[in-house]
């Protein structure tokens, strides 16, 4: 397949010198082959689809000539967003390049205006014209599917004029409320590409190592191979300390496994505090800390990390906008990687504390996630926002991360792996395997955070049911009525009489009719305590509920949408096997060698992201399975404590004891008016980056914030603040 890529615009003058290429014109599909896989840098070099951009109609546009240009590949575009549809070879008008994410603004011969993604057109000047089309008379359709295209127009021959524009009629997308991004695509990046063309796999597949010079920094690595076993897990090819350019380089063992060049260490984020600027308002900064091995402990195995009695601590402090930062950096250092989804932002509460709360933990596993990677967790961005504790040096390189080059096909460029590490055919069989237990796990831990919710609300259930036994023993002790369990058998002209003069109880606090009875008086009491425990008891369930199982339904989320998450490295996985089976088909090109060691490079990778995925779930799920038990278990010791407790001051010499002095009044008596559901709801995690469903209040006091701006309609007796303005 002939290759020929897309050079850049030509400005000088020498470069409308005409040569001509004798190429035969038999081929009516304007070479549907070419390559123009740049779109790896089209979603991380180029900005987003803005509302500032021109609309079809302006005057402007109708009068900009463009750049000539031509289809390399068919393209359907969908109308609904403005996109073109185009056959191979149509004419186009290039009326701007870059408008952000991969797509140009593009006019076609017939006059409609859209969008067309970058690769799949090349300027005119890019190719040469033969004598037989030195002198076209006419620039129509039947045309477009020439092999050739005029380079310049000859002397003396005017091209036509072009006939009107017809702007496609799919609707304004210009100044909309809500954008096209924040509506339909909730900001996210509008790329239709592969996750093969946008990594650099296909690149790095097709033309091999890229040009390194640009890039100092990598440019002494300018060659690319595969080790034996033993080299390759050599402690002269793998330092322990990281020189110049070393965190580009990352081992392949055999397995396929990554090779880790630092020993595992744990982040916390903890201590979130609000705090206030005058060019960016309020805004919540968090602690970092990272904990690392001291002495020998940093010989630990990477599957599990040697606790140290005394770890190394650093620790910085970082908002969400640090994060942010992160992220974007790791996804243009580390294309070939899964990384996991970063919490999105919140616009609304993000000062409650219950929210905080919340995005600390999210932030905590998005960090941790990041750091159990083997090779992401030596990334010059990771260490950079882990260890500079210099606020103004960190600021001075964010800007440097922000504007870093995409690494694309040069991160498969510097991933080194020992020779016939992969079996294609296994590997493919693997990848289906794989694909189907990452979408089993995912529908599975999504019934699990349902019915992990349902647990929860029957400990609260629980909490209340223990408490409204409590509210019952004690209403019958004390002969004072339960709005909860109201008594039974009092005659109605008796309620406003006291219990003592009904015979209900003593003098004494006792729960009889005579005066000075020692054995009701210690029943009594001992019923009391009863009473006060059941209370600890409910208090117990209820704070399992709201803080303990709370934590794990959020910690849940750590393991959904697994594959979200790997979806990318499937799709490399695949396109990498398929373009290998096409190469090594043809026996006769041995020119295809490279392509199929190169493929081999790309199968190494995305096969040592799965291993990495198989390591973190067994982890994952321990670590989950391991604090459920924990505690389920430390609740119940609890509860048993409290119940043994409260048994005993039935039995001597504990009851007898009971009987020294009157009884006092229980503090919970003051309750018995107060209904027993009376308590605030359960607070709900935040959802996960890619759940489907609608944002769910962090806490309720969000949820009663709005509503008591808009009004509930469950809410008898009660108006809104709007409503009362509106009246």
């Amino acid at each position: 397949m002939a290759t020929l890529p897309r050079t850049a615009k030509q400005t000088s003058a020498s470069a409308s010198i005409p040569t001509f290429d004798h190429r035969p014109r038999s081929d009516p599909d304007f070479d549907v082959g070419i390559n123009a896989s740049a779109a790896w840098t089209g979603h991380l070099d180029r900005g987003s689809l803005s509302d500032d951009e021109p609309a079809d109609d302006d005057p402007a546009l109708r009068e900009e000539k463009g750049l000539r240009a031509r289809a390399l590949y068919q393209f359907e575009g969908k109308a609904e967003f403005r996109e073109l549809t185009v056959e191979a070879g149509d004419v186009l008008d290039i009326l701007k390049e870059d408008i952000g994410d991969g797509w140009s603004l593009v006019r076609t011969a017939g006059g409609e205006i859209g969008l067309l993604p970058t690769t799949y057109y090349t300027y005119t000047t890019s190719f040469l014209s033969a004598p037989s089309d030195s002198q076209p008379t006419t620039r129509t359709k039947e045309l477009s599917t020439d092999t050739v295209t005029p380079k310049v127009s000859p002397k003396g021959i005017s091209e036509p004029e072009l006939p009107p524009l017809v702007p496609q009629n799919t609707g304004e997308w210009r100044n909309v409320l809500p954008s096209l991004r924040q509506g339909v695509l909730r900001g996210k990046t509008l790329n239709r590409f592969s996750s093969f063309v946008t990594s650099g796999a296909e690149e790095w597949i097709l033309n091999g190592i890229p040009d390194l010079e640009d890039n100092p920094r990598t440019s002494t690595f300018i060659s690319h191979s595969r080790f034996s076993t033993a080299d390759s897990t050599a402690e002269e090819n793998r330092p322990n300390t990281l020189g110049v350019g070393e965190a580009d380089r990352h081992f392949v063992d055999a397995g396929p496994a990554w090779q880790s060049k630092i020993p595992r260490f744990r982040v916390l984020v903890h201590s979130p505090s609000k705090r206030s600027s005058g060019f960016s308002g309020a805004y919540t900064i968090y602690n970092v800390t990272s904990l690392f091995s001291s002495g020998s402990e940093c010989t630990a195995s990477d599957d599990e990390m040697a606790p140290s009695p005394t770890p190394t601590c650093i620790t910085v402090q970082r908002r969400f906008s640090h994060f942010v930062v992160l992220h974007n950096a790791l996804l243009r250092r580390l294309p070939g990687i899964a990384l996991p989804p970063l919490p999105e932002k919140q616009y609304a509460g993000r000062f409650n504390a219950a929210f905080v709360e919340a995005r600390r933990g999210d932030l905590e596993r998005y960090v941790d996630r990041i750091v159990r990677h083997p090779i992401a967790r030596y990334a010059e961005v990771v260490t950079s926002f882990l260890s500079c504790e210099d606020d103004l040096e960190w600021k001075r390189l964010m800007p440097q991360y922000l504007s870093m080059r995409a690494a694309g096909p040069s991160f498969f460029a510097h991933v080194f792996h020992p020779a016939f590490n992969v079996d294609v055919l296994e590997a493919s069989e693997t990848i289906e395997r794989f694909d189907n237990h990452l979408r089993a796990v995912g529908k599975g831990v999504q019934g699990l955070r349902g019915t992990f919710s349902r647990v929860r609300e029957a400990r609260m259930d629980m909490s209340k049911a223990e408490r409204l036994l409590s509210y019952s023993l004690l209403s019958l002790i004390t002969a004072k009525p339960s709005s909860s369990a109201p008594a039974l058998g009092i005659v109605e002209e008796e309620e406003n009489t006291s219990p003592q003069l009904q015979g209900l109880v003593n003098d004494e606090g006792a729960w009889c009719w005579r005066e000075g009875c020692e054995d009701c008086l210690k029943l009594t009491k001992a019923v009391q305590k009863t009473v006060e425990t059941l209370q600890s008891v409910a208090d117990l369930y209820d704070d399992h509920a709201r803080r303990t199982q709370l934590a794990t339904h959020e910690s849940l989320k750590s393991v959904a949408h697994p594959y979200m998450t790997y979806q990318g490295i499937i799709e490399t996985h695949r396109s990498t096997s398929t373009r290998y089976a096409e190469t090594t088909s043809d026996d006769r090109d041995t020119s295809n060698e490279d392509m199929v060691t190169r493929c081999e490079t790309v199968l190494n990778a995305t096969m040592s992201e799965i291993d990495t995925y198989h390591t973190q779930k067994v982890e994952d799920f321990t670590t989950l399975a391991k604090g459920h038990l924990d505690g389920e278990i430390a609740l119940y010791e609890q509860i048993l404590t409290r119940l043994n407790t409260a048994r005993q001051a039935l039995d001597p010499p504990h009851f007898d004891e009971l009987g020294r002095a009157p009884r006092r009044p229980s503090r919970f008596e003051k309750d018995l008016d107060r209904p027993v559901n009376d308590v605030e709801p359960l607070p709900q995690p935040c959802p996960h980056v890619y759940d489907s469903a609608p944002m769910r209040p962090v806490n309720v006091a969000i949820q009663g914030g709005v509503g008591m701006l808009l009004g509930s309609p469950s809410s008898v007796g009660r108006t809104s603040v709007l409503s009362r303005l509106w009246a």
